[in-house]
């Protein structure tokens, strides 16, 4: 209990000294668009690589394509709009394949008669 009331209480000096009021994305909602776009079960892994500095490739891709439709539904050019749909077909691709390929990986693992 101590302990939860000695953080508390350095949040309340670091937000007095405004040390929280220039924070990326501050006063804008959090996109958590890739990380429910993300497979159920890497979903946790995944958090903890990114928070430890390394980001897996289909990570990389999710907040890809996410950038890339927000960018679509701001385009107002149809060639825009069609350069940037051709970039997310083929990351959307790639992140499928990437998925397929973890897929049929584990699924090989499991059914293998060693288990690697």
């Amino acid at each position: 209990m101590v302990f939860d009331q000695l953080v508390e209480e350095k949040i309340r000096e670091a937000m007095a000294r405004g040390e929280f009021d220039n924070l990326a994305g501050a006063g804008k909602p959090l996109d958590q668009d890739s990380y429910f776009a993300a497979p159920e079960d890497l979903r946790l892994a995944w958090t903890v690589l990114k928070n430890a500095g390394y980001m897996p490739e289909e990570v990389q891709l999710l907040q890809e394509i996410g950038r890339l439709k927000a960018d679509l539904a701001a385009a107002t050019g149809a060639a825009e709009r069609a350069q940037l749909q051709k970039a997310l077909d083929e990351k959307t691709l790639s992140l499928n394949v990437r998925l397929d390929q973890r897929r049929r990986s584990r699924y090989a693992r499991r059914h293998s008669p060693d288990g690697r």
